[in-house]
């Protein structure tokens, strides 16, 4: 499936959800179905840099995909994070790295962030897309 058609079976999903809320509640659900990141790489050198709460995240690259696995110790955070792997994870890293997010501006996440989690929000994004660089500069 390609980034954009997961981007918009996603803004299909919050599309359900009548308030922020719900949406909420929803974005914590999938954090709990994160792909677990390993231990070793709970580690400053993983850490998001300028997030409010702590994210480890990890790209490795498996048959020209990239594949990610991240952890957070808020449980928001982690839903976030979730909702980003779902959209780029097994894409080629030049994809990754070119990508468009637009189901963020379209479910209206940033804007019912804080002004600390939406700037979390935007280094994650910023993180992803420089794993899907350095891993295009590689293959």
């Amino acid at each position: 499936m390609t980034i954009n058609a997961i981007q918009d079976e996603i803004i299909e999903e919050f599309a359900l959800f009548d308030d922020w809320m719900d949406k909420y509640d929803y974005i914590i659900e999938l954090g709990k179905s994160l792909p677990l990141i390993d231990e070793k790489y709970k580690t400053e050198d993983f850490l998001i840099k300028g997030c409010q709460s702590k994210v480890w995240l990890h790209a490795g690259l498996e048959d020209g995909k990239v594949i990610f696995t991240a952890d957070s110790d808020a449980v928001i955070t982690k839903g976030i994070i979730a909702l980003l792997i779902r959209v780029l994870n097994h894409q080629n890293p030049e994809d990754i790295a070119l990508s468009d997010l637009y189901f963020i501006e379209k479910i209206g996440l940033k804007e019912h962030l804080s002004p600390t989690r939406s700037n979390g929000l935007l280094n994650m994004v910023k993180q992803l897309k420089l794993f899907g660089l350095a891993l295009q500069a590689k293959s």
